[in-house]
């Protein structure tokens, strides 16, 4: 009889290898190799048949018949707008997040709200159905809900053909398994084999899928990042978990744009939405201390009106520090450079901690005109006005170039009642830029 061949796979990233391998030379983590037997040539062969026997052939995109994509909506309006409308029908979301980030209370407060109207689905893999209960009393949850507390896929997905849910809930995918993947729960090949189901049952019967996904100790979503690339949509829980705010982003949507945010309050009886984010990302409109400046940045499609803070002290030891938390630090040590080289300030010697507050990282380029501003504020030891606010592009030899959605930004600043804007309409370079914020 010939031996059963099998492969390896990394649990940290998926690559596959004939042998076994101490590091991964994808990853490069050590020790991280899953010895899984492949199925035979017969069954491969038979898999193979079954392909080509039910392919279809090209056909012209013209001849394609278009439909109308139904969103459904869940009653959230921000949530909705992250998703880029709504739930679509047969869709596959991942929602991702550190532990105590409000995944499971989000997945309850939506699967109770569209049960309200339809026939939803709750596979609780990870608590049984009395825990479900005690927390959807917490919520205040009374609804229709179907509660399933199984964690073989297979026995799931044969009963969903019975019910023809509109909605399933499966919280978390590394809890479930499937009985023909030949390895444990949570492993590289359940956590694919499993997706892959979901995604063909999904696909198959119309159903909105949502799957509730942990997080490494690095804070990637654990297992491969195949899981990322099946699904339709990956929505992450980012921020501190310590407060009472709880951010949620879309870093893949294919049925909208990505980098939607959605602000949560954290209360005893669930999440609730947060409608005007820019208010909670400020602190309080009195006079504020140097070292702030208030940004005006676009994130998703919205404007946010965020609060960028700046330290500089003069360093203890040979070599400065530079700190950056929620800010690029790549794109802080540049704009150091340009406020050296172009404005003449000796930060050199200086420890330099720049910050977002609330939680909320910035990435766009538009806020290196208010990290420069704060850090000049911290450094002169003068602050801003109260009612100024600030975008542009840092260029490297100091001039501010124009950003998308300017007009945007404007409206927003002065809504919230910023009257002063220093931009790159008003201010060709940064030192033109400091001249008009401190030289008052």
């Amino acid at each position: 009889m010939a031996k059963a061949r099998a492969v390896f796979f990394c649990s940290g990233c998926g690559f596959e290898s004939t042998r076994w391998l101490g590091r991964c030379p994808q990853c490069a983590a050590w020790n991280t190799f899953d010895e899984r037997p492949l199925a035979g040539a017969g069954g491969r062969a038979t898999a193979r048949a079954a392909v080509r026997a039910s392919a279809r052939g090209p056909i012209p995109l013209g001849a394609n018949e278009s439909t109308r994509v139904e969103r459904v909506t869940t009653g959230l309006p921000e949530f909705d707008a992250v998703l880029g409308g709504g739930i679509v029908p047969g869709s596959l979301t991942l929602v991702g997040g550190p532990p105590g980030a409000g995944k499971s209370t989000l997945a309850l407060q939506i699967a109770a709200r569209l049960a309200e109207t339809s026939t939803v689905v709750y596979v609780c893999g990870e608590e049984s159905a009395a825990q479900v209960k005690l927390r959807a009393a917490r919520l205040h949850v009374a609804s229709d809900l179907l509660v399933f507390p199984e964690t073989n896929l297979r026995a799931v997905l044969d009963q969903l053909d019975e019910i023809g849910p509109a909605a399933l809930i499966v919280d978390s995918i590394q809890t479930v398994w499937l009985p023909e993947s030949e390895s444990y729960a949570g492993s590289v090949a359940q956590i694919r084999d499993c997706t892959q189901a979901l995604v063909e049952f999904s696909k198959r019967t119309g159903c909105a899928t949502f799957i509730v996904g942990h997080v490494t100790k690095d804070g990637a979503i654990a297992g491969p990042r195949l899981l990322e690339h099946l699904v339709d949509t990956v929505l992450y829980f980012e921020g501190e978990n310590s407060g009472d705010y709880r951010i949620l982003r879309a870093y893949k949507n294919r049925f909208g744009s990505i980098d939607e945010i959605c602000v949560f309050g954290m209360h005893d009886d669930g999440l609730r939405e947060i409608a005007n984010p820019s208010e909670l990302f400020l602190s309080h409109r009195g006079a504020r201390p140097s070292g702030s400046c208030v940004v005006a940045s676009i994130v998703g499609s919205r404007p946010v009106l965020v609060e960028v803070q700046a330290l500089v002290g003069e360093t203890a030891y040979g070599t400065p520090r530079r700190l950056a938390n929620n800010v690029d630090p790549a794109r802080l040590a540049m704009i150091l450079a340009v406020l050296e080289r172009r404005v003449g300030m000796h930060l050199g010697t200086q420890d330099v901690y720049a910050s977002v507050a609330g939680g909320l990282r910035v990435s766009e380029p538009a806020a290196d005109l208010g990290i420069a501003l704060a850090i000049a504020s911290s450094f002169r030891n003068i602050p801003l006005a109260p009612e100024a606010a600030a975008y542009g592009e840092l260029g490297l030899s100091g001039e501010l170039r124009q950003v998308s959605a300017a007009n945007r930004r404007d409206a927003e600043a002065r809504k919230l009642g910023y009257t002063t804007l220093y931009t790159p309409q008003n201010a060709p370079d940064i030192a033109r830029a400091i001249a008009l914020a401190f030289d008052r």
